[in-house]
């Protein structure tokens, strides 16, 4: 079984640092887990030192992408991924990961299935990966998997000099996939779930003042794609199609950590599968209100009101990612 380095870019997240590490503190393989963070102010550097399950790693950066990269030179496991403060693994993840990359030797990159879900961890939709081409990743403003279950060798990226650029903030992953089909490596889906990403709503490539850099990316595309965009995507969808992506699953479980069950994984039913991801809408800003003359009132009672919540399990439904 290969060894893992598993890298988490952090910024004032630690509440969703806490459940992602330990994601990757239960996988049962062998691995390490280095954090790099920008210096926080929100108590994760104090967190940081007191752990003796993961590398700390406490140091200005430039920026996610910068992060990434500095986790990868530090590393020394075999096979390499990055999991943002607000994604996850399920459980016994790598231990499937690892035992493909050891049947197939001469595969270098790994794309897995991933669930959506919402900050609570109640599930939002399922993301089955597809191999990337280069016009639809230029062109979509969307990419065929989610780095939260992409998986590679450390050769690609110690070996190849296949790193993250810097520079980007909201395409990077876009530019690095690019780059990956032009060095031509050599990649494999693995239809299991292996991961789970959380649309906060806020999530960092859904902010509207980095449109730039998308609309940067699509204009590298030749104008014939750019004008045959739709037909590009159609192609894109027809390919999902053949591989079943669009086909029902049966229903199955999932367990995460979430922010009311930090110590223990919280088991969630599926009972409908979908493909189709309803995205969390952003929170309202915090409106503080000028201040004003305290006027003295009678207190008031405030009253709260109990019940199931639609995440609660059922236990006779199967686990998807079980071997």
């Amino acid at each position: 079984m290969p060894t893992f380095s598993i890298i988490t870019p952090s910024y004032q997240n630690l509440n969703w640092l806490k459940l992602c590490a330990a994601s990757i503190r239960d996988q049962g393989v062998s691995l390490e887990h280095i954090v790099q963070d920008s210096c926080s102010r929100d108590g994760t550097p104090e967190w940081l030192s007191g752990r003796q399950d993961l590398v700390g790693v406490v140091e200005k950066d430039r920026g996610m992408y910068d992060a990434v990269n500095r986790g990868f030179a530090r590393a020394s496991g075999e096979i390499l991924a990055y999991l943002n403060c607000d994604e996850q693994y399920l459980p016994g993840a790598l231990a499937q990961v690892g035992d493909y990359f050891a049947r197939h030797p001469s595969v270098e990159m790994v794309f897995a299935d991933a669930l959506v879900v919402d900050p609570q961890g109640r599930y939002l939709c399922e993301r089955r990966a597809s191999t990337p081409q280069a016009l639809h990743t230029l062109v979509s403003n969307n990419l065929s998997i989610l780095t939260a279950a992409t998986f590679f060798r450390k050769s690609v990226f110690a070996d190849r000099g296949l790193a993250f650029d810097p520079r980007l903030k909201s395409v990077g992953d876009a530019e690095w996939v690019l780059r990956l089909l032009q060095a031509k490596v050599r990649m494999a889906v693995l239809p299991l779930l292996t991961s789970a990403f959380t649309d906060t709503g806020c999530n960092m490539n859904t902010r509207p003042e980095l449109q730039a850099e998308k609309d940067d990316l699509m204009q590298r595309a030749p104008a014939w794609a750019r004008a045959g965009r739709s037909l590009i995507v159609a192609h894109y969808r027809l390919r999902r199609l053949f591989a079943g992506h669009y086909l029902p699953s049966p229903p199955y479980n999932y367990s995460i950590y979430t922010h009311s069950h930090p110590d223990q994984r919280q088991e969630f039913s599926v009972l409908k599968p979908q493909f189709r991801w309803d995205r969390v809408a952003a929170p309202a800003p915090e409106i503080v209100p000028a201040p004003q003359e305290v006027v003295e009132r009678p207190a008031l009672a405030i009253g709260t009101r109990g019940g199931l919540t639609s995440g609660t399990p059922e236990k006779d439904l199967p686990a998807r990612l079980a071997p």
